[in-house]
């Protein structure tokens, strides 16, 4: 288990440490990669060496914010875990270096605990927010760069604003990002209006495959291996996909199940006002937010389907 500390904590620790390594989780959004590199900037600025590593991939249109910045080759001596709930969500990363974190900066309540010390706010509604308070505590001057960083991860885990859990104090963040120049209407448009012709194409065969259970209440989209490489879609081009379920008028759940090719089954939930998509990963082994949860399964497409839907109609009232 980890030993809960505070912001104050966290930023000290930041600040006596040298040569340290930021972990992302797979699948990477913009939180994660936000959060990870507006610390290794701050970092940097101190004259501490410091590098970011994903498992995947980071999607091209994220580049602004891993612009100008070189890797560095280094033996950590620490080890940071940013937006990062579960050590399984390391992905190829998990063997190396699970047993070595030293620090966990995260804002997920299922978060399971499995660093040295943890700084968590679950009433946050992105990993970038507490990055941001923490390197407010260790006095680091914000530049363009920093706080495109923190805007994006707000921007993206609230939807550009849109979710329940973007309240007051995430948008005078948010704000405050803005006042050093942040592009925001680029970034609300990159990670929210523009789409490569593959990614529209694949988004047209999940939908058509989408299916409907409990009087239309639940919606679940399988996004296969063959709509994948029929659309010609990269890992970039998946972003995004799992809110359209939950958009469809009268789903109080949706889910998005995405094949990958050992088999296993990427499942993406989301709800309204009448579920807890968090509780319903939870009893599959997964979590996430109360909007917003995830977990995985294997087995066929049509198993993986049922299995959700009677985990859904066990879990949520009234459904």
């Amino acid at each position: 288990m980890s030993r809960m500390i505070d912001t104050a904590t966290a930023a000290a620790m930041l600040t006596a440490e040298e040569d340290i390594l930021l972990l992302t989780h797979q699948y990477p959004d913009g939180d994660t990669i936000g959060s990870a590199f507006a610390l290794c900037r701050a970092l940097r600025a101190m004259g501490k060496r410091a590098r970011v590593e994903c498992t995947d991939e980071i999607p091209e249109k994220y580049d602004y914010m891993l612009s100008e910045l070189p890797t560095e080759d280094f033996e950590p001596r620490f080890i940071v875990a940013v937006d990062v709930a579960d050590r399984k969500l390391l992905g190829g990363l998990e063997e190396r270096y699970a047993d070595r974190i030293d620090l966990c900066i995260d804002h997920h309540g299922s978060n399971t605990e499995y660093a040295d010390y943890l700084l968590l706010r679950a009433d946050y509604a992105a990993a970038a927010m507490v990055v941001c308070e923490v390197l407010r505590e260790m006095n680091i001057p914000f530049d363009q760069a920093i706080a495109e960083c923190i805007y994006t991860g707000i921007s993206t885990d609230t939807g550009c604003f849109k979710y329940s859990n973007a309240d007051a104090y995430t948008h005078r963040m948010a704000a405050d990002m803005m006042e050093y120049g942040v592009r925001y209407d680029m970034i609300n448009r990159t990670m929210f209006d523009v789409k490569s012709r593959a990614r529209v194409e694949l988004e047209r065969r999940a939908l058509a495959g989408m299916r409907f259970f409990a009087d239309g209440k639940i919606a679940v989209m399988p996004i296969t291996c063959a709509m994948i490489t029929e659309s010609g879609a990269a890992e970039n081009d998946m972003e995004g996909l799992a809110p359209l379920p939950r958009q469809i008028e009268g789903v109080w759940v949706g889910v998005t199940l995405r094949e990958k090719p050992n088999g296993e089954f990427k499942i993406s939930v989301r709800t309204g006002n009448h579920a807890d998509a968090s509780a319903i990963c939870k009893e599959l082994g997964g979590g996430g937010h109360v909007r917003a949860a995830g977990c995985s399964l294997t087995g066929s497409l049509d198993n993986a389907v049922d299995t959700m839907v009677q985990t859904i109609t066990r879990v949520v009232d009234s459904i």
